[in-house]
């Protein structure tokens, strides 16, 4: 094939594989999946009893910021908080019971201590185990767990949000993705397409239709029929997952269960990230995982995010029309979610840097999982 063939298949190769991407792939580039429409009023005859599991390692930064909005939930019917401190050094524990202390009308908060988990179990997923073990050896067995993490803030009425979901709509799984902080440069250029490149692997509409394959669920928040957990297993059968909210939502879906996923309007993450180390290493500590730690497929997640995300822009330099469309066409795909985090539009047409920076952490991930560092996390890393 000559270089003249070259220079125009290839752009529009990358032309075309946009317009399946805006068209065939569950529209995920919109911002409108919100919390489940209830009909009616949509609230509950009773209101189901709800038990909070709120996994915490070293989380004394972020505590004082969310969890008194646990403290204060306007929630109509019996709910308890169990924070499971996971190992933390920082006084964690101590500092959960003091914020309890001055919000003394509140849930009652117990902590836990689950000590260090057992071969084959993630952290995480050994905190959540002991709380929900914990939560369902009381005297009343919730019909609900609400699986937090501890740097997630909630609206006031967060939780009945969630139930009146959950009720309405006979759903097993009701997960949001929380509105991530974004103040900082580096947070600008990587936290919206963190979302942006979520739903593009996991389309909200396809994840929300019972027919459809697709599963995923957002781990910062999600409110679990315990009924569901028992007949999925779950946490045992997803014990020693690295992507625990991924994997989640596909053993209560595979199990039979209905799930849903859209994005917060009253859930929001307060950790910062300062600087490109902290955002890198939260996207670098998985993302070999998310392609099962395949070489194959690392191979061609890169060669799909140069000719997706790289070609346009090249090619539209190089005086190509066509590479100038689908450069147009993705800065187009990006303006929703950049709205959504009310961030400026001139952010859009960088997208192609911001893919080859996401291109990078995924093979320093790949890198790091030969290495035998794959996965860390605060102190912590998994094979």
């Amino acid at each position: 094939m000559s270089a003249l063939t070259w220079t125009s298949a290839v752009p529009l190769a990358s032309l075309a594989a946009w317009a399946w991407l805006l068209l065939g792939q569950g529209f995920f580039w919109r911002t409108d999946v919100r919390m489940p429409p209830s009909p009616g009023d949509g609230d509950p005859v009773t209101w189901p009893s709800v038990a909070v599991v709120v996994p915490a390692r070293d989380e004394a930064e972020v505590l004082p910021l969310t969890l008194p909005t646990l403290l204060t939930q306007e929630y109509p019917g019996h709910a308890r908080i169990l924070l499971v401190d996971d190992g933390s050094s920082d006084g964690t524990g101590a500092l959960a019971r003091e914020l309890a202390r001055n919000a003394p009308d509140g849930p009652p908060l117990t902590v836990l201590n689950p000590g260090e988990p057992e071969p084959g179990w993630t952290g995480k997923l050994w905190a959540v185990r002991h709380g929900i073990a914990h939560a369902r050896s009381g005297p009343e067995e919730p019909e609900f767990v609400l699986l937090t993490d501890a740097d997630i803030a909630h609206g006031p009425d967060s939780l009945r949000s969630l139930v009146r979901g959950a009720v309405s709509q006979r759903l097993d799984l009701v997960s949001q993705m929380a509105r991530l902080r974004v103040r900082t440069g580096w947070e600008r250029l990587i936290v919206p397409a963190f979302v942006y490149f979520f739903a593009q692997l996991y389309p909200f509409r396809w994840v929300n239709n019972p027919g459809a394959r697709t599963a995923a669920a957002a781990g910062g928040c999600a409110l679990l029929r315990t009924e569901a957990a028992v007949r999925a297993g779950v946490p045992d059968s997803i014990r020693d997952a690295v992507i625990d909210d991924v994997t989640l939502g596909r053993a209560v879906k595979r199990s039979g269960g209905r799930i849903w996923l859209g994005l917060a309007d009253r859930v929001s993450s307060v950790r910062p990230y300062v600087g490109l180390g902290p955002l890198w290493r939260m996207v670098s500590r998985s993302a070999y995982a998310q392609l099962l730690n395949n070489p194959l497929l690392l191979v061609c997640t890169v060669g799909g995010l140069v000719l997706v995300y790289v070609v346009p822009p090249v090619s539209a330099c190089a005086g190509s029309p066509v590479g100038g469309a689908a450069w147009l066409v993705m800065t187009l795909s990006y303006v929703s979610i950049l709205r959504y985090y009310r961030q400026p539009l001139w952010l859009a047409p960088l997208l192609p840097v911001t893919a080859v920076l996401y291109l990078a952490m995924t093979v320093d991930s790949a890198v790091q999982h030969y290495r035998g560092r794959g996965a860390a996390w605060k102190g912590r890393t998994y094979s």
